[in-house]
């Protein structure tokens, strides 16, 4: 069996999260901390996890406006993925993403993290519900 990642884009920070091997549930596996402009290491780190976790699928949230107009983040995030395809083999299907940030920004507050604990891991949470979704859609 292998496994499904999805990754949350952003310009600060990218949530990554990994499914089990029956492609089941979905967890956060880490956040790559980079400044939004060089995006070597974070393909380099997000490749090293690719191999790690043995991924053969990868999903990738792509922060589309609700005007359906195309926005400065939604073109880095597709050539991010693009990016991301030369260096694993892997070319990433495209999940929408908006408001999976304020959702898991309102579980974590539910749950009592708050502060610099819910910035370390808030992009891993979204990272999660991208996952959860596709594997649920993916098994109907």
């Amino acid at each position: 069996m292998s496994r499904v990642m999805a990754i949350d884009f952003g310009m600060r920070r990218i949530g990554v999260a990994v499914s089990d091997p029956l492609r089941i549930t979905a967890h956060g596996l880490e956040t790559v901390n980079w400044n939004g402009v060089d995006s070597d290491y974070a393909i380099e780190r997000i490749a090293e996890l690719v191999k790690q976790q043995e991924v053969t699928e990868i999903v990738l949230g792509k922060p589309s406006r609700t005007d359906g107009s195309v926005s400065e983040s939604e073109e880095k995030a597709v050539l991010f993925g693009q990016l991301l395809e030369e260096k694993v083999g892997i070319k990433p299907v495209f999940r929408d993403e908006r408001f999976t940030t304020v959702i898991a920004s309102q579980f974590l507050r539910q749950t009592g993290v708050n502060g610099k604990n819910k910035k370390k891991v808030v992009d891993q949470v979204a990272a999660e519900i991208i996952l959860q979704e596709y594997l649920e859609i993916s098994r109907k």
